[in-house]
């Protein structure tokens, strides 16, 4: 069975489409290297863990640097939970807060 990168809602599917074209296909580019190798096997700078089961994948384009958080659903599926385009070197509390609070929702 393999992987499935899949989105929390609307409100995720929205958040990816408002990011740049460059990041979005650099999103795209992630999650099929997740889907083909499993997440266990692809690491930095795609993706990196956070902790408490959230992890980021990192994109970055001609337009600065984005990221998508992601948990590890059941049934083999990862599913994202947060998108931004992020403006500043650390990642705000805020975005990992609504992460962490959306991730709750999952099944």
């Amino acid at each position: 069975m393999s992987w499935r990168v899949e989105t929390l809602n609307g409100t995720v599917d929205g958040e990816l489409e408002s990011l740049p074209a460059d990041m979005r296909a650099r999103f795209v580019h992630i999650a099929e290297l997740i889907e083909t190798f499993g997440p266990f096997h692809v690491g930095m700078p795609y993706v990196k863990p956070l902790g408490k089961k959230l992890f980021e994948m990192r994109m970055q384009g001609k337009d600065g640097i984005a990221r998508a958080f992601y948990v590890p659903a059941s049934g083999q599926r990862l599913v994202v939970v947060h998108a931004f385009v992020k403006k500043t070197r650390k990642t705000p509390a805020r975005a990992l807060r609504v992460a962490f609070q959306r991730a709750k929702e999952i099944r």
